[in-house]
Protein backbone atom coordinates (compact mmCIF):
# COMPACT_ATOMS: atom_id res chain seq x y z
CA UNK A 1 0.00 0.00 0.00
CA UNK A 2 2.52 2.64 1.05
CA UNK A 3 4.25 1.59 -2.60
CA UNK A 4 1.33 2.38 -4.16
CA UNK A 5 0.71 6.21 -2.05
CA UNK A 6 4.42 6.80 -3.50
CA UNK A 7 3.36 6.06 -6.74
CA UNK A 8 -0.15 8.27 -6.14
CA UNK A 9 1.96 10.86 -5.09
CA UNK A 10 5.25 11.36 -7.45
CA UNK A 11 1.94 10.98 -10.63
CA UNK A 12 0.28 13.95 -8.55
CA UNK A 13 3.30 15.79 -8.31
CA UNK A 14 4.23 15.53 -12.09
CA UNK A 15 1.07 16.97 -13.13
CA UNK A 16 1.41 19.85 -11.05
CA UNK A 17 4.94 19.86 -12.84
CA UNK A 18 3.28 20.10 -15.40
CA UNK A 19 0.59 22.74 -15.08
CA UNK A 20 3.89 24.88 -13.73
CA UNK A 21 5.15 24.11 -16.95
CA UNK A 22 2.79 24.82 -19.46
CA UNK A 23 1.73 28.23 -16.99
CA UNK A 24 5.41 29.29 -17.88
CA UNK A 25 5.60 28.51 -21.61
CA UNK A 26 1.68 30.78 -21.48
CA UNK A 27 3.65 33.17 -20.20
CA UNK A 28 6.28 33.30 -22.81
CA UNK A 29 3.56 33.53 -25.23
CA UNK A 30 1.98 36.41 -23.30
CA UNK A 31 5.89 38.39 -23.56
CA UNK A 32 5.73 37.25 -27.55
CA UNK A 33 2.29 39.09 -28.26
CA UNK A 34 3.36 42.01 -25.65
CA UNK A 35 7.15 42.61 -27.58
CA UNK A 36 5.12 42.54 -30.88
CA UNK A 37 2.32 44.94 -29.75
CA UNK A 38 5.54 47.17 -28.50
CA UNK A 39 6.86 46.99 -31.97
CA UNK A 40 3.35 48.38 -33.34
CA UNK A 41 3.74 51.24 -31.36
CA UNK A 42 6.61 51.97 -31.53
CA UNK A 43 5.88 52.12 -35.48
CA UNK A 44 3.59 54.17 -35.02
CA UNK A 45 5.54 56.55 -32.90
CA UNK A 46 8.58 56.50 -35.24
CA UNK A 47 5.72 57.97 -38.07
CA UNK A 48 5.89 61.92 -38.47
CA UNK A 49 2.88 63.76 -36.42
CA UNK A 50 -0.56 63.54 -37.47
CA UNK A 51 -2.72 67.06 -37.80
CA UNK A 52 -6.27 66.22 -36.51
CA UNK A 53 -9.44 67.15 -38.09
CA UNK A 54 -12.59 65.91 -36.99
CA UNK A 55 -12.73 62.90 -39.52
CA UNK A 56 -9.75 61.78 -37.89
CA UNK A 57 -10.43 58.03 -36.26
CA UNK A 58 -9.09 56.26 -33.41
CA UNK A 59 -7.60 53.36 -35.05
CA UNK A 60 -5.63 55.78 -37.57
CA UNK A 61 -4.21 57.88 -34.06
CA UNK A 62 -4.22 55.81 -31.71
CA UNK A 63 -0.13 55.48 -30.38
CA UNK A 64 1.01 58.24 -32.76
CA UNK A 65 2.01 61.68 -32.06
CA UNK A 66 -0.22 64.23 -33.10
CA UNK A 67 -0.55 68.15 -33.29
CA UNK A 68 -3.54 70.12 -32.81
CA UNK A 69 -4.43 73.89 -32.73
CA UNK A 70 -7.52 75.48 -31.48
CA UNK A 71 -8.98 77.15 -28.30
CA UNK A 72 -9.75 75.68 -25.36
CA UNK A 73 -13.08 75.04 -23.78
CA UNK A 74 -12.18 76.16 -20.06
CA UNK A 75 -15.59 75.85 -19.31
CA UNK A 76 -16.10 72.30 -19.97
CA UNK A 77 -12.93 71.34 -18.77
CA UNK A 78 -12.62 67.55 -16.47
CA UNK A 79 -10.71 66.32 -14.03
CA UNK A 80 -9.05 62.60 -14.15
CA UNK A 81 -9.05 62.04 -10.79
CA UNK A 82 -6.91 60.73 -8.93
CA UNK A 83 -3.37 60.86 -10.42
CA UNK A 84 -0.20 60.45 -8.17
CA UNK A 85 2.96 62.00 -8.85
CA UNK A 86 5.96 60.83 -6.81
CA UNK A 87 3.60 60.37 -3.87
CA UNK A 88 1.87 63.21 -3.91
CA UNK A 89 -1.91 63.14 -4.41
CA UNK A 90 -3.18 65.11 -7.72
CA UNK A 91 -5.68 65.63 -10.91
CA UNK A 92 -5.13 65.64 -13.79
CA UNK A 93 -6.53 68.65 -16.22
CA UNK A 94 -8.22 67.21 -19.22
CA UNK A 95 -9.68 70.70 -21.42
CA UNK A 96 -11.46 70.35 -24.92
CA UNK A 97 -9.72 71.67 -27.73
CA UNK A 98 -11.55 73.60 -29.73
CA UNK A 99 -10.71 72.89 -33.76
CA UNK A 100 -11.00 74.83 -36.68
CA UNK A 101 -13.09 72.67 -38.35
CA UNK A 102 -15.60 73.00 -35.11
CA UNK A 103 -14.71 69.79 -33.61
CA UNK A 104 -13.02 69.52 -30.77
CA UNK A 105 -10.46 66.59 -29.04
CA UNK A 106 -10.01 65.90 -25.33
CA UNK A 107 -6.33 67.35 -24.57
CA UNK A 108 -4.78 65.99 -20.78
CA UNK A 109 -2.51 69.24 -20.43
CA UNK A 110 -1.06 67.95 -17.13
CA UNK A 111 -1.06 67.31 -13.89
CA UNK A 112 -1.97 69.48 -10.94
CA UNK A 113 -1.10 69.04 -6.97
CA UNK A 114 -4.93 68.71 -5.06
CA UNK A 115 -4.60 67.75 -1.47
CA UNK A 116 -7.70 65.46 -1.32
CA UNK A 117 -6.83 64.17 -5.20
CA UNK A 118 -10.39 65.84 -6.09
CA UNK A 119 -10.62 69.55 -6.05
CA UNK A 120 -8.07 72.07 -7.43
CA UNK A 121 -8.22 75.38 -8.64
CA UNK A 122 -9.22 75.35 -12.80
CA UNK A 123 -8.14 79.53 -13.07
CA UNK A 124 -4.65 78.95 -11.69
CA UNK A 125 -3.83 76.19 -14.31
CA UNK A 126 -5.37 78.18 -17.37
CA UNK A 127 -2.47 78.51 -20.00
CA UNK A 128 -4.65 80.98 -22.66
CA UNK A 129 -7.30 80.27 -24.70
CA UNK A 130 -5.39 79.50 -27.71
CA UNK A 131 -3.63 76.06 -28.03
CA UNK A 132 -0.61 74.94 -30.11
CA UNK A 133 -0.29 70.97 -28.86
CA UNK A 134 2.18 68.83 -29.43
CA UNK A 135 1.14 65.06 -27.80
CA UNK A 136 0.38 61.35 -28.12
CA UNK A 137 -3.44 60.06 -29.03
CA UNK A 138 -4.36 57.36 -26.81
CA UNK A 139 -7.60 55.47 -25.94
CA UNK A 140 -9.71 56.83 -23.17
CA UNK A 141 -8.86 54.51 -19.76
CA UNK A 142 -11.26 51.97 -19.10
CA UNK A 143 -13.97 53.08 -16.05
CA UNK A 144 -13.34 56.77 -16.98
CA UNK A 145 -16.35 58.28 -17.80
CA UNK A 146 -15.73 61.29 -16.92
CA UNK A 147 -12.82 61.71 -19.79
CA UNK A 148 -14.16 59.16 -22.12
CA UNK A 149 -15.07 60.83 -24.89
CA UNK A 150 -17.62 58.08 -26.27
CA UNK A 151 -19.67 59.26 -22.83
CA UNK A 152 -18.88 62.93 -23.24
CA UNK A 153 -19.50 63.61 -26.47
CA UNK A 154 -23.67 63.84 -26.57
CA UNK A 155 -23.54 65.88 -23.60
CA UNK A 156 -21.01 68.61 -25.62
CA UNK A 157 -22.35 71.09 -27.73
CA UNK A 158 -19.52 70.21 -30.73
CA UNK A 159 -18.49 66.61 -32.01
CA UNK A 160 -15.35 65.46 -30.36
CA UNK A 161 -12.73 62.88 -31.54
CA UNK A 162 -12.77 59.44 -30.10
CA UNK A 163 -9.24 59.71 -27.79
CA UNK A 164 -7.37 61.81 -25.69
CA UNK A 165 -4.63 63.26 -26.49
CA UNK A 166 -1.60 63.63 -23.55
CA UNK A 167 0.31 66.98 -24.05
CA UNK A 168 4.18 65.88 -23.88
CA UNK A 169 6.69 67.72 -21.90
CA UNK A 170 8.20 68.91 -24.58
CA UNK A 171 5.27 71.08 -25.96
CA UNK A 172 6.12 72.95 -22.99
CA UNK A 173 6.56 76.44 -24.43
CA UNK A 174 9.62 78.95 -23.67
CA UNK A 175 7.73 81.79 -22.56
CA UNK A 176 5.62 80.24 -19.41
CA UNK A 177 2.18 80.90 -19.19
CA UNK A 178 0.02 83.59 -17.27
CA UNK A 179 -0.81 80.42 -14.59
CA UNK A 180 0.17 78.11 -12.31
CA UNK A 181 2.38 75.48 -14.36
CA UNK A 182 0.94 71.77 -15.07
CA UNK A 183 3.20 68.84 -15.27
CA UNK A 184 3.07 67.08 -18.96
CA UNK A 185 3.34 63.53 -18.63
CA UNK A 186 6.51 62.14 -20.47
CA UNK A 187 5.52 59.70 -23.12
CA UNK A 188 5.40 56.22 -21.59
CA UNK A 189 8.13 53.69 -22.95
CA UNK A 190 6.64 50.22 -24.24
CA UNK A 191 7.45 48.06 -21.45
CA UNK A 192 7.60 43.61 -21.68
CA UNK A 193 6.18 43.37 -18.55
CA UNK A 194 6.40 40.80 -16.12
CA UNK A 195 5.57 38.16 -18.55
CA UNK A 196 9.46 37.11 -18.40
CA UNK A 197 10.03 36.85 -14.44
CA UNK A 198 6.61 34.71 -14.47
CA UNK A 199 7.76 32.34 -16.58
CA UNK A 200 11.04 31.83 -14.96
CA UNK A 201 9.23 31.42 -11.39
CA UNK A 202 6.85 28.83 -13.35
CA UNK A 203 9.65 26.54 -14.66
CA UNK A 204 11.35 26.85 -11.40
CA UNK A 205 8.62 25.75 -9.27
CA UNK A 206 8.12 22.79 -11.58
CA UNK A 207 11.81 22.07 -11.79
CA UNK A 208 11.38 21.97 -7.72
CA UNK A 209 8.59 20.19 -7.43
CA UNK A 210 9.84 17.12 -9.83
CA UNK A 211 13.66 17.23 -8.72
CA UNK A 212 12.08 17.30 -5.43
CA UNK A 213 9.42 14.44 -5.38
CA UNK A 214 12.06 12.49 -7.42
CA UNK A 215 14.24 12.88 -4.42
CA UNK A 216 11.54 12.28 -1.75
CA UNK A 217 10.82 9.17 -3.72
CA UNK A 218 14.23 7.57 -3.74
CA UNK A 219 14.51 8.40 -0.27
CA UNK A 220 11.63 6.36 0.64
CA UNK A 221 12.58 3.83 -1.50
CA UNK A 222 16.03 3.32 -0.32
CA UNK A 223 14.24 3.69 3.28
CA UNK A 224 12.12 0.66 2.71
CA UNK A 225 14.50 -1.57 1.03
CA UNK A 226 16.53 -0.79 4.22
CA UNK A 227 14.02 -1.90 6.42
CA UNK A 228 13.18 -5.04 4.33
CA UNK A 229 16.72 -5.96 4.36
CA UNK A 230 17.00 -5.40 8.22
CA UNK A 231 14.20 -7.49 9.19
CA UNK A 232 14.99 -10.28 6.79
CA UNK A 233 18.48 -10.50 8.34
CA UNK A 234 17.19 -10.32 12.01
CA UNK A 235 14.49 -13.29 11.14
CA UNK A 236 17.28 -15.19 9.96
CA UNK A 237 19.77 -14.61 12.94
CA UNK A 238 17.11 -16.14 15.40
Amino acid sequence: MADRRDLAALVVAFLVAAGCTGAGFWQLDRLRQRRERNAVVLAARALPPLVLTGGVPLDSARDRRVRARGRYDYGRERFWRPRSYEGVPGVDLVTPLRLPDGSAVLVDRGWAPSPDAYHVDREAYREGDSGAVLGLAMGAPRSRGDVDPAILRDSLPYPLLPFLVQQVPSDSPTVPPPGAALRRWPIPEPSNGPHLSYAIQWFSFAVIIAVGSLALARKRAAEAELALRGGGWGAGYH
